[in-house]
């Protein structure tokens, strides 16, 4: 038996055969597929309903085809990325459904490298480990992978879902009248929007008439939030321990005060001769000479 490392080294350079084999070969069918697709809408543009049902289960056996080998490209990566679990002797937990995946559907398809990939792993699990995924005993084989491999004619809703799909794709009238119902009930989906639109049908809407007993609606008192508002809000700033009660200064007109000359000028003289205040004795004798 060869030693654990060259094993790994060997499956991990068919594991890279491998996921580049099958990427090409899901190319390959893919293309296949689009021309048959294509000739099963001729199929159906001519009326040959019969043979374009018999002929579909070829297309939706090469999707499942397809389908599986995308599966088993992603265990390959799989493996691939975890390739030093590998170097156990036991297989690793996180590794059993993507191995004994590979090992039950190998078999099953054209890809050579993924048969070698097979052979290694038989040679590193043993043949008893072979034999429990190949018979898929314990069930760890991936669901999907047994679906896709199972042998069975496709149902008949699959079969109508494939050919309807392909009837759309070219704009094929099967079956017959289902283009013209398709345009009339989007028609009627495009009336029944403008409609929504338009409620009124482009009649203008009679206004609502107050009922008996109320005011008109200009005696009503307008509520105070239908005034103008400012249109800058300032918010007030947070108290801090530099200043805690802070107070919010708006810019404004600069607060004019009057000179000291503007206040004298305009402040009545009182003062009698030298600058004092006049008594009453004096004002007297004033009065007193002016008389005369």
């Amino acid at each position: 038996m060869a030693p654990a490392s060259t094993l790994v080294n060997k499956l991990k350079v068919q594991l890279k055969l491998s996921i580049s084999r099958l990427r090409m070969v899901q190319q390959k069918d893919t293309a296949i597929a689009k021309q048959q697709r294509r000739a099963m809408a001729q199929l159906l543009e001519q009326g040959k309903e019969e043979s374009a049902r018999i002929r579909v289960e070829n297309i939706i056996r090469s999707d499942l085809t397809t389908e599986l080998l995308e599966i088993l490209e992603l265990y390959c990566e799989l493996l691939l990325a975890r390739a030093g679990l590998l170097e156990a002797k036991e297989c690793d937990g996180g590794l059993e459904e993507a191995v004994k995946s590979i090992i039950f559907a190998a078999p099953r398809t054209d890809v050579k490298e993924l048969h070698n990939v097979r052979t290694l792993l038989a040679e590193k699990f043993g043949k008893e480990f072979v034999l429990e995924a190949t018979e898929n005993r314990d069930e760890k084989v991936a669901k999907r992978v047994v679906d896709r491999l199972r042998v069975e004619p496709p149902k008949a809703e699959l079969v109508e879902a494939y050919l309807s799909t392909i009837a759309d794709a070219y704009n094929i009238d099967w079956p017959k009248g289902r283009l013209a119902a398709r345009e009339a009930a989007a028609k009627q989906e495009d009336e029944d929007d403008e409609d929504d639109d338009n409620p009124s049908g482009g009649q203008k809407v009679p206004a609502l008439e107050a009922p008996d007993g109320t005011e008109p609606l200009v005696a009503a008192t307008p509520p105070r939030s239908l005034g103008m508002k400012s249109p800058v809000s300032v918010v007030p700033p947070s108290p801090s321990t530099d200043n805690v009660s802070p107070r919010i200064k708006l810019p404004g007109p600069p607060d004019l005060k009057p000179s000291a000359k503007m206040v004298k000028a305009n402040k009545p003289d009182t003062t009698g001769p030298g600058g004092k205040i006049p008594d009453v004795n004096e004002l007297a004798a004033r009065f007193a000479q002016l008389k005369r």
